[in-house]
């Protein structure tokens, strides 16, 4: 009893202590998220207001240190974004694993509930219709993912592009 109790309390501060570090965390989070969003901010827009006047129509005139770093902006964009297209795929076939998995996890389980005969109850009833809605969006998930890999390997850049940057 003694026993019992001690563990109830120890359970109990374990898990207020568990909410209040993930509470520190997102707290943390949302700050340097913040923090991250007021810095680059102000960056970005001069950044964007400055090649206003970076036309190579100007004559005579010396470039301004913003104009000068224009092309080092776009050749880093395309960088990021060749980055981006090279980085999301083994993400997408990461998430196509784990919906295939969970599909037979589903089916497994229907097939064990179909076997112990028990479809008469309420609690089965609703387990079966919970399943079947998750088995439709995991389809529905499955295929929007094999759509999204198809199209990357499809419209990636060459090699050769890659190599330019």
């Amino acid at each position: 009893m003694v026993e019992d109790r001690l563990r109830r309390h120890f359970d109990y501060y374990l898990g207020k202590t568990e909410i209040v570090i993930y509470c520190v965390l997102a707290g943390l989070l949302a700050v340097t998220a913040f923090v991250t969003i007021a810095t680059g901010g102000p960056n970005t827009v001069d950044r964007s207001q400055s090649l206003d006047g970076c036309s190579p129509d100007t004559e005579g005139i010396e470039p301004t240190p913003h104009c000068a770093d224009a092309g080092g902006d776009s050749a880093y964009s395309t960088y990021l974004h060749s980055l981006h297209v090279l980085v999301t795929e083994p993400f997408l076939i990461v998430g196509l694993i784990a919906s295939i998995r969970r599909v037979l996890v589903i089916t497994l389980e229907a097939a064990t509930l179909t076997k112990e005969g028990a479809w008469a109850t309420e609690g089965s009833s609703a387990i079966f219709h919970s399943s079947m809605i998750e088995l439709g969006l995991l389809g529905l998930l499955i295929l929007v993912l094999v759509v999204s890999i198809t199209l990357l390997r499809r419209y990636a850049p060459a090699s050769k592009d890659l190599s330019e940057l």
